[in-house]
């Protein structure tokens, strides 16, 4: 990936904030900050049960077809 590419991936997630930045002379060190995605992940946490279970009723339901 070229420089100017990836620094324009580092605002987008800076910006978001899942990272933070901190200068170390010339270079600047990124970190990830998981809280905000920890957040997303509880919040889609009932919807992810919701179609895991549909998707295992399917399953069961596919299983029991007769083979062609």
């Amino acid at each position: 990936m070229r420089r100017p590419s990836l620094s324009e991936h580092l605002k987008v997630l800076r910006d978001a904030g899942l990272v933070v930045e901190q200068p170390v002379g010339r270079q600047r060190l990124y970190s990830l900050r998981p809280e905000p995605l920890r957040e997303v992940a509880d919040w889609l946490g009932p919807y992810e049960r919701f179609w895991r279970a549909r998707l295992a009723d399917l399953r069961d339901v596919l299983d029991r077809l007769p083979d062609e």
